[in-house]
């Protein structure tokens, strides 16, 4: 047992320079390799979650100047809505009122009308009743005539 004790040391003592080489590469790598890395790494992820929180805050800009715009276009059209239906109540207003103008214009002329038909009547029983007599006149002659002759 004493034998492979010794080995034993032996191959320890052997393998201490390689183990003191690995450790010294160990924290060589650690120091000079790693540490840039993890540097270079996290900036990157900084910078990557930077962008990211950057390029959500544009799109919630975005998202709010597109509902304000939206919010704009819905009171726009609500006021060119408002003004198309105000335009049709004048119209409808104005069309009332020419429509009543209309119709009094004409209820005028038909009394014009009636009144002048009515006058012209009057005018037309008289010549009428004068051209009765006249012609009543005449018959009487004309048949007292005859029986004359």
């Amino acid at each position: 047992m004493q034998e492979t004790l010794h080995a034993l040391g032996g191959l320890l003592l052997k393998a201490l320079p390689t183990f003191l080489l690995v450790i010294l590469l160990h924290f060589y790598l650690k120091r000079v390799f790693f540490r840039p890395l993890d540097k270079v790494l996290r900036e990157r992820e900084e910078a990557t979650e930077g962008a990211r929180k950057t390029a959500e805050a544009s799109l919630a800009a975005a998202s709010k100047k597109a509902a304000e715009y939206e919010q704009a276009i819905r009171a726009a059209r609500g006021e060119i809505y408002r003004e198309q239906e105000e335009t049709r109540r004048k119209w409808r207003q104005e069309q009332a009122s020419t429509l009543e103008e209309a119709r009094l214009e004409t209820g005028d002329m038909i009394r014009q009308a009636k009144s002048q038909l009515a006058t012209e009547a009057a005018e037309a029983r008289q010549a009428l009743a004068a051209e009765s007599d006249r012609l009543a006149g005449e018959i009487v002659e004309s048949i007292l005539k005859g029986r004359a002759n």
